[in-house]
């Protein structure tokens, strides 16, 4: 099944590399028209980087947006709303990493992360419609966390169950029901009803 391009979907990834089986890869395949905010070459860890890259594919797109993010990709929607204002339709946010406590070993350190400008996280509402998806067994997350980010922002939170940070390496691909958020974000704004 194919989702129409209107609203433009912009996928936002976390920090990592192009994943051909990461769900967020697979759904940009099935959409026509999205759009991937590209991985950086260099200043990966930079929030105003990750922020600037992703205002920069927006700033390509002169209609209507549906935000795709996942992982760290969750904080740079969240840190761009801080300082953008552009219409944004309405946000997916998949598995939130929480970049205020520790993470486990082989992914930055808290100080690091406050170098680079991810932290405090922004506790204060979006000015779009959002989804907070949350895994129950999330290691980059605790539930509890995810469901008081998802308060602050004024998302709906959607329980997942136990589905581990939602990616590959936790035995996750393609993610069907990121196009039913998708596809519910473009009602809302809208106005229609399935």
């Amino acid at each position: 099944m194919s989702l129409s391009a209107r609203p433009t979907v912009v996928i936002v990834p976390g920090l990592r590399d192009h994943v051909p089986d990461h769900w967020q890869t697979v759904l940009a395949d099935k959409i026509a028209g999205a759009r991937t905010v590209p991985p950086l070459e260099k200043d990966r860890l930079s929030r105003d980087a990750q922020v600037a890259a992703l205002d920069e594919v927006l700033s390509g797109i002169s209609g209507p947006v549906v935000l795709v993010a996942h992982s760290a990709g969750v904080m740079t929607t969240v840190h761009w709303a801080q300082r953008h204002r552009r219409p944004v339709e309405g946000a997916l946010l998949a598995t939130p990493p929480d970049f205020d406590g520790p993470l486990p070993d082989g992914y930055p350190t808290p100080d690091v992360l406050r170098e680079n400008g991810w932290t405090p996280t922004p506790r204060t509402p979006l000015p779009f419609p959002s989804i907070v998806a949350a895994s129950t067994n999330d290691p980059l997350a605790d539930v509890g966390r995810v469901a008081d980010l998802a308060r602050a922002w004024g998302s709906r939170l959607v329980d997942l169950g136990p589905v581990g940070h939602l990616n590959p390496a936790s035995g996750h691909g393609a993610w069907p029901r990121a196009e039913e958020f998708v596809r519910e974000l473009s009602q809302v704004s809208s106005g229609t009803s399935a």
